[in-house]
């Protein structure tokens, strides 16, 4: 029968890891220490199926570049198939379906954002669930819970279909505190972990048969794709026409082909801090600290510093998040509440909801370490092999410095090589471009000053990535 592909779904956007995550720079992605990733950690998991296929990776166009620098991390390449804007579930889950091909191919769709605590478990689970999802039926993959959680869906299993596999009786939408406690009673309902096992052609007709928009959008995209490296861009305005709706409800409260297999095996979807917190090694005082923190009189509280030191004094049951642009205080029990400062602040129209100070490019990424009134300063790291654009600046000239590694500098009509404490001045209005010719990371200071300092600042005049023209810092 059917290999089975790994879906890797990276749309999650979550807000209510703020200031952490952002919206151009969503949680699966971020660094949670010692370069660790959520999205690097699912990819992981995949890999270790015995069966398994290359993983096909569906992101935000906006967040290419961070699947690109997590894989190249790895040293591994896969396709990599790209929404113009977020629809939700059940349209990436369509592209990864219509790329596969192969009709009895078995897609295991995994969210890039979850943590799982028993790896061999979920592997023996997807295996177990193989010839169940080869006959036909859509398995879900439900966790064993462990309280009566109230920010999580659950499945009701019903007949066994085989060993350890039921037909699913009923989904429950977020329950109240009452109603979960008598359904983790009850001992027959699971946490929806979001995770499935279906063949390409049981998916696709199950979603033309009961989300039909959805389908015929997604494929028209399909039809007017384009490639572009290990990119596929299905066509925008097709895609944007379908409906934004999860596999649960477009596809698995209609079908009668849900099926469900329980796991036990510690499991989050890292919704909030307070699942960081639970999720967390704590000390004897109850406190999950990352980073440089210095906590006295302090229990049952989670602080994460990321570039500078936490000193707290005297407090209880608190989160306390530091990035370089913004400081998050809350009590624990308003972990949910984050979001509201993320609605505030588009609503204000400030950048912190949206952007990083980390970005991340084709070649690279930089980080603003300093901003001021007519100046700011970056680190900038290049790839080995990579380059940027050739460019110019209308509004403000360049010096760039050289930590370590060699860089390819063009200045206007000369090219040189620079390696480390070397520098060179880039003047206002000169082409110039940076590249990497060397075997490790370059990492470079650059020191800009001038009268505008933004991102669309730019003409490209030659690129490697199909950027040329006026503007367009985002892409």
């Amino acid at each position: 029968m059917g290999h089975i592909i790994p879906v890797i779904l990276c749309g999650g956007s979550g807000t209510r890891l703020w200031p952490l995550s952002r919206e151009s720079y969503p949680k699966q992605f971020v660094d949670m220490g010692e370069g660790r990733t959520l999205f690097g950690d699912t990819w992981d998991r995949a890999l270790r199926l015995p069966d398994a296929q290359e993983p096909i990776v569906v992101c935000n166009e906006a967040h290419r570049f961070y699947v690109a620098a997590e894989l190249y991390r790895r040293g591994k390449r896969c396709r990599i198939l790209l929404e113009p804007e977020g629809r939700n579930t059940a349209p990436a889950l369509a592209l990864a379906a219509l790329a596969a091909k192969e009709r009895d191919a078995l897609l295991l769709a995994l969210p890039a954002d979850h943590a799982v605590g028993n790896v061999q478990a979920l592997i023996s689970g997807v295996m177990q669930a193989k010839p169940i999802a080869e006959a036909g039926n859509i398995v879900t993959f439900g966790i064993v819970p462990t309280e009566p959680a109230t920010g999580y869906g659950y499945i009701q299993q019903g007949a066994a279909l085989g060993e350890g596999i039921y037909r699913v009786a009923r989904f429950v939408e977020k329950p109240a505190l009452s109603a979960a406690k008598e359904m983790l009673a009850q001992g027959d309902y699971f946490w929806n972990s979001g995770m499935f096992l279906m063949s390409v052609a049981t998916y696709l007709d199950e979603l033309e048969s009961h989300a039909p928009d959805i389908h015929a959008a997604c494929a028209s995209a399909w039809e007017g794709r384009c490639e572009d490296g290990a990119f596929t861009r299905p066509a925008k305005q097709a895609f944007l026409a379908s409906p934004a709706d999860s596999v649960d409800y477009a596809v698995m409260e209609h079908t009668r082909l849900a099926a469900v297999a329980p796991l036990a095996t510690a499991w989050s979807d890292l919704g909030s801090w307070e699942a960081f917190y639970q999720e967390g090694a704590s000390d004897d005082k109850g406190n999950v600290c990352l980073g440089d923190v210095i906590a006295e009189d302090v229990a049952n509280c989670y602080c994460n510093a990321r570039h500078r030191m936490i000193a707290a004094i005297g407090l209880k049951d608190m989160l306390i998040v530091e990035t370089r642009d913004a400081v998050l205080v809350a009590p624990r029990t308003c972990a949910q509440d984050v979001k509201k400062i993320v609605q505030r602040l588009r609503q204000a129209g400030r950048q912190e909801y949206r952007q990083h100070p980390q970005v991340f490019r084709p070649w690279g990424s930089y980080e603003t370490l300093a901003l001021g009134e007519r100046f700011q300063v970056k680190r900038i790291v290049v790839t080995p092999g990579a380059e940027l654009s050739l460019q110019l600046h209308h509004h403000r000239a360049e010096h760039w410095i050289v930590v370590s590694g060699t860089a390819q500098v063009t200045n206007g009509s000369t090219t040189q090589l620079l390696t480390e404490n070397q520098s060179t001045y880039i003047p206002l209005g000169v082409k110039h471009r940076l590249k990497n010719p060397g075997v490790i990371p370059l990492v470079l200071i650059e020191i800009q000053s001038g009268a505008y300092l933004g991102e669309d600042d730019i003409v490209r005049f030659a690129d490697a990535n199909g950027r040329e023209g006026e503007g367009a810092a985002a892409t």
